[in-house]
């Protein structure tokens, strides 16, 4: 429980430092384009930061493997989508984009399990 809060604030950290360094440190250095990729990788990371604060509080209530299934498939998301996006969009090397699918299909899986939890623990 406490290890997915932590997890979240971590992220919610990181989030917002790369939401400004893309804002300001990038700005006039990548296309249009790639700014747009990232600023994609940022917003997905921060919608799966509150993912992950909600896994660790619902963890207080439901004690089930699913709910703790679900926020590591929310970090592994987290990591396999916004990281191929952000290294893609800094070097446009295209295998790093064709990382992001499974990132989402890690995203699918972690609403998936954390909504069964849900339905079947409350």
């Amino acid at each position: 429980m406490k290890l997915f809060l932590l997890l979240g604030a971590l992220n919610g950290f990181i989030a917002v430092a790369l939401g400004a360094f893309g804002a300001h440190g990038l700005e006039g250095k990548l296309s249009e384009k790639m700014i747009d990729t990232w600023n994609k990788a940022v917003q997905y990371q921060m919608f799966h930061t509150v993912a992950l604060f909600v896994t660790g509080l619902l963890m207080q209530k439901i004690t089930a493997g699913s709910i703790v299934s679900a926020g590591w498939f929310f970090l592994a998301g987290i990591i396999l989508f916004s990281g191929s996006l952000y290294i893609y969009s800094t070097t446009q090397i295209k295998t790093f984009a064709m990382i992001t699918p499974l990132g989402g299909v890690a995203f699918l899986i972690g609403w998936i399990l954390l909504g069964y939890a849900v339905m079947k623990y409350t």
